[in-house]
């Protein structure tokens, strides 16, 4: 072995067999193939989840928060059928947990643009972080139920965040 050898920290890129995002359910868990960019995938599968969050929005709360709970569900499905399929747990390219992390977090603030922006950079910085107990879930849940909800509490930290601004820094600002 060279001495200049140096292991990489990087995940390492996979290339999708072809016509993967044919099939809708792998569509589906790479975010309509926002998932399927090559750096920073989860960052463009959060950002695609603004756009489809916004007429959900408009339904009622009720409605909305049961939309939530089955794309939760439906992703549970997804993401472990597609993780199973690429034969990778939890590949960067499955984004299905975040367009619900970002729902999660969107859910609970009104519509302006900074809020938006403040919910995305909070739910990113959770997500990508991972600090406990989103970690200990990331590495012991499995399937499907433990891609999705390690964003769903990432979603519930970035809330945490979101309020505290809120309340304490920016009264009556969202």
């Amino acid at each position: 072995m060279s001495e200049n050898y140096q292991e990489s920290t990087e995940e390492p890129v996979l290339i999708l067999p072809p016509g993967f995002l044919r099939n809708p359910a792998h569509l589906a868990a790479f975010g309509f193939g926002s998932g399927a960019v090559p750096r920073a995938p989860g960052t463009w599968g959060s950002l695609a989840a603004i756009p489809m969050w916004y007429p959900i929005a408009q339904l009622p709360e009720p409605v909305y928060w049961s939309v939530v709970l089955a794309a939760f569900l439906a992703g549970v499905w997804l993401c472990g059928y597609t993780s199973r399929s690429l034969k990778v747990h939890d590949h960067g390219g499955i984004v299905w947990d975040e367009f619900v992390g970002m729902w999660v977090v969107l859910g609970f603030f009104p519509e302006t643009w900074y809020g938006v922006l403040l919910c995305f950079v909070a739910f990113r910085l959770f997500d990508v972080w991972k600090p406990w107990p989103i970690s200990w879930v990331d590495e012991r849940a499995p399937g499907g139920f433990g891609i999705m909800v390690d964003d769903v509490l990432a979603a519930v930290m970035a809330l945490a965040v979101v309020w505290a601004a809120e309340l304490w820094l920016m009264p009556g600002l969202l």
